[in-house]
This record gives C-alpha cells, sequence and structure tokens, in this order.
C-alpha cells in the first residue's frame, strides 16, 4: 500500500489537465475527462484556436483531395494554421475591445509580447492619478522599470533635435516629451509611495512613421526612440533588478495605476 502512494500522487500532477492548464480550479469529483473538457470550454484561447484549428484542417483535407497527395494536403494544412497564428497575434490587444488601441499602440503591444516571454511585467493602457495623462505601456523587467508612450507620425516630415528641441518639421514636439516625462514621474511617484522606497522609472516616446537618425535618443529627460526598436530600447536599462523586485513593482503599478478603460 505504502508503495503505490507516491505513484498515485505522481499521476495526480502529471494528469492531462494538470498539464495543460496549469491554474485550472479542480474539482476533485469530476472525473479527468470531464476536467479536462471543462478547462477547454472555460479557456478564452482554447476557444478561439478550436475554429481556426477546423480552418486548417479543412484546407489540408481539400488541398489532398484535389492533389491526390496527403502530403500536400499536410503542408497547406500546416501554412493556413500558421499563416492565421502570424494575422491574429499581430491583430489581438490585452486592451478592452471596445476600446480600439492606436495603430502605433497595437505595433508596441506586438514587441512587448515577445519581452514578456523573456520575463518582462506589462501593463497597457494605465491611467496616471492626479492628472489627465495615460500610460500607453508601463514595463518591468530585470533593466529597471519603464513607462512608453506610442505615437504614429507624419513620416513625410523629418524628425530633428534642434538645440534641446524636437521638431517634426517645422512643428514643436517638446510639449508632448514634456507630458510623457509628467506621467512617469507621477507614476514614479505613485509606486515608490507604495512600495515604501523609491524606484526609478524611465520615460520615452516610441515614434512610428517619420525616419530618425538614431534608435534611441535622449531629449529634455525622455528617450525618443525608432518605434521598431523598443526592445532593443529596453535592453538598455542600467538597473539590475530581481525577480522579486520586479514582482513587487508589477503589483504595485497594478494598483496605483488603474487601467485607463
Amino acid at each position: 500500500m505504502n508503495g503505490q502512494a507516491p505513484a498515485s500522487a505522481n499521476a495526480d500532477r502529471t494528469s492531462p489537465e494538470a498539464l495543460f492548464f496549469p491554474n485550472q480550479r479542480k474539482d476533485k469529483g469530476a472525473s479527468g475527462g470531464k476536467a479536462v473538457y471543462g478547462a477547454l470550454r472555460d479557456s478564452q484561447t482554447a476557444r478561439k484556436w478550436i475554429p481556426r484549428g477546423g480552418a486548417a484542417v479543412v484546407v489540408a483535407v481539400v488541398i489532398g483531395a484535389l492533389t491526390s497527395d496527403w502530403r500536400i494536403g499536410v503542408t497547406f494544412g500546416i501554412a493556413t494554421l500558421v499563416g492565421l497564428m502570424v494575422y491574429f497575434s499581430r491583430r489581438e490587444s490585452e486592451i478592452p475591445r471596445w476600446r480600439k488601441p492606436s495603430a502605433a499602440q497595437r505595433k508596441t503591444e506586438a514587441q512587448l509580447k515577445v519581452m514578456k516571454q523573456l520575463g518582462y511585467r506589462v501593463l497597457h493602457a494605465r491611467a496616471v492619478p492626479g492628472g489627465n495623462g495615460q500610460i500607453d505601456h508601463f514595463i518591468v523587467g530585470r533593466r529597471g522599470a519603464f513607462a512608453i508612450d506610442s505615437e504614429s507620425w507624419d513620416k513625410r516630415l523629418p524628425l530633428r533635435n534642434k538645440l534641446e528641441q524636437l521638431y517634426h518639421g517645422r512643428f514643436s514636439k517638446n510639449e508632448r516629451i514634456d507630458e510623457a516625462l509628467e506621467e512617469a514621474k507621477r507614476a514614479e511617484e505613485l509606486i515608490s509611495a507604495e512600495l515604501g522606497r523609491e524606484i526609478k522609472v524611465r520615460a520615452s516616446l516610441a515614434i512610428y512613421g517619420p525616419g530618425m537618425p538614431w534608435d534611441s535618443h535622449r531629449l529634455r529627460g525622455v528617450d525618443i526612440i525608432t518605434g521598431t526598436k523598443v526592445r532593443k530600447w529596453l535592453r538598455t536599462g542600467r538597473d539590475r533588478l530581481t525577480e522579486t523586485e520586479i514582482e513587487e513593482i508589477h503589483r504595485a503599478a497594478e494598483k496605483v495605476l488603474p487601467p485607463r478603460y
């Protein structure tokens, strides 16, 4: 009897629902099959991918039947699934559906999805109490805490730095820089107060559209970065945070910076 107990416990840990849905609430009275079915039914990810997988299967069957070669059909089915994955990963956003993010915000969010896989914590569209501003993306990782605002500007006008002043064509963008710095400073104050210790939040503007002679350039306390280089810029932070510090800052930011929508 004693020799069988560990095997039973191990089997429970490696059951299908535990492997594929580790965070799913367990019902001791439900069978393994029912638990898996319930997890699939409740999982938003599963509900989204079932029709996409079905579409790939249909393509595979149709192409296989037309060419009389199942290998060609499978190839087309896999290609269809990969295409759907790429298409929907670019369009899906963590910002609520009824408040569609701007094109610039979606582009930055797509880059940050990769950083989340590397241990970075990300919050989108957060209000800054005490003002009307919004931090489009708040990120905390091993290299520090960052506040990014995403902007899409006319690509026909050049972007230049003239005597510590940012110009887009003949239009000054200093007010926008000052807004981004104010939002980051306010977030820094709120999070520091919540944690009971001082932290730094690095402000930035991710700009899409106009060409820039730099990947990133610090101006008036704000990093002006090429929109497509957000991931590269995040790795330039000078801080060295532990996993515990990252999680503490993320939880504090989640609390003091409420969702904008």
